[in-house]
């Protein structure tokens, strides 16, 4: 990771700057320490998607285990529609028990995994 994404956090980590105020992840509840902030496109770039939302890592490569771009795109373009999805709430039952800077390799369902 050698992009913006990296300078932006290494920069927010620097010596004598100010600690900012927890963000929260919109899926898990939980705060989510500087080394574990992903940004997710709603929409996804591909799709044109420009807005974008801070989630736990974890969170995050959840999503993209569970949907297509064109699921997202075209059903899960919201947090709420995200948060009704069964799958996703049963990984969020689960990972909300773990520590705020908890990571876990995280694999593709097996129905995306079939369509490969």
């Amino acid at each position: 990771m050698t992009g913006r994404i990296r300078r932006n956090l290494l920069a927010a980590l620097a010596p004598g700057r100010p600690v900012a105020e927890d963000v929260l992840c919109p899926l898990c509840g939980r705060p989510i320490p500087p080394s574990q902030h992903d940004e997710h496109h709603l929409r996804p770039k591909s799709e044109g998607g420009r807005e974008t939302t801070t989630l736990h890592r974890i969170c995050h490569r959840q999503i993209h285990a569970l949907f297509t771009e064109r699921e997202l795109a075209d059903a899960y373009f919201t947090i709420d529609a995200l948060l009704a999805h069964p799958e996703l709430a049963k990984f969020l039952r689960w990972v909300k028990r773990k520590p705020d800077d908890f990571f876990e390799r995280t694999r593709k369902s097996a129905r995306l995994r079939a369509r490969s």
